[in-house]
């Protein structure tokens, strides 16, 4: 049987898109020479593929299987036969999946948005948040570019240090420790909420605490930075959190910041892909784009704290 490799272009546009009319846009033929395709792709597989549930259609255990496979494929086979060519930004057509923390996507979402459009119009972006899980989506080719707080541990997953954060204290206008200066003991008494997608209760903040022989109660975690805070302006709690990336919700919130009354580390900032991308010279320009919108939350000046300087001392 003689193999059409123009199919694999066609199954990864329908594995990513979901959905033939997807796939037709998005390699610009019509939905009935997509369908003609799929059909084509299905007698050569001899798998459904897509198969038809209510209104939508989802993939078969067979596709999602090969999925990561056929989109390295692709990218690899793009690679070889443009190896020579510069990169048409104007020119480039192509979908990147982005998973950030809510915090940095609300700090940055907007001008990452802004700057690809600019540059390459045809680019488009999935903002996507963070899993709750271990998932590997990176290897599977499913997620093209991630934060992380911490260095990957899978030999396959690169990475790069894009910016460390300092920490603070957020709390509403109007709460008793709200004029400051907060003391060890007055920060260790308060209630806390701890921001965990997992629903930690307990982070580094606890482990600095201990080293003080000193224990803080943490009433709730919450999901998602942007809930955190909210939580502390309608209630009492505490939130102890990065800056930089948390300082744009923190203002329009009107929250008060404080520095904590203790010597935390700072919280580093990481971008994760896949080695299958270290050669994408597209994907190199995406990432160089947001390293660079990143970098510069740590380059702003940042509002002076709302107290005296941490570990300055202050009514029990």
């Amino acid at each position: 049987m003689q193999l059409d490799l123009n199919l694999l272009t066609a199954l990864d546009a329908l594995l990513e898109e979901g959905s033939v009319a997807g796939a037709a846009a998005r390699l610009h033929v019509t939905s009935p020479a997509m369908s003609r395709t799929l059909g084509r792709i299905r007698k050569a597989t001899g798998d459904q593929i897509l198969v038809r549930t209510g209104r939508t259609m989802a993939p078969t255990t067979r596709a999602l299987a090969m999925r990561s496979h056929v989109h390295a494929l692709v990218l690899q086979a793009h690679e070889l036969l443009s190896a020579r060519q510069e990169l048409d930004l104007a020119a480039l057509g192509r979908v990147f999946t982005v998973r950030w923390h809510d915090a940095l996507t609300a700090a940055c979402g907007t001008a990452l948005i802004t700057a690809v459009h600019h540059e390459a119009p045809g680019v488009q972006l999935r903002l996507t948040t963070e899993s709750g899980t271990d998932d590997a989506e990176l290897r599977r080719g499913e997620v093209d570019l991630e934060s992380s707080s911490s260095p990957p541990t899978l030999p396959d997953i690169r990475h790069r240090l894009i910016g460390t954060d300092r920490l603070i204290v957020a709390l509403r206008p109007g709460h008793p420790f709200a004029e400051g200066p907060l003391s060890l003991e007055r920060y260790a008494a308060a209630e806390h909420v701890t921001v965990s997608r997992r629903g930690n209760l307990r982070d580094p903040v606890d482990d600095a605490l201990t080293t003080h022989g000193l224990e803080r109660r943490v009433v709730a975690a919450g999901p998602t930075a942007a809930f955190a805070l909210q939580l502390a302006l309608e209630t009492d709690l505490l939130v102890t959190l990065p800056d930089a990336v948390t300082r744009t919700t923190r203002k329009r919130l009107g929250l008060i910041s404080l520095p904590p009354p203790l010597t935390l580390p700072d919280a580093p900032l990481y971008l994760l892909w896949h080695q299958r991308y270290d050669n994408d010279r597209a994907h190199a320009w995406l990432r160089d784009l947001a390293t660079e919108i990143v970098q510069a939350l740590f380059t702003r000046p940042s509002t002076p704290p709302s107290s005296a300087p941490a570990g300055s001392g202050g009514a029990g």
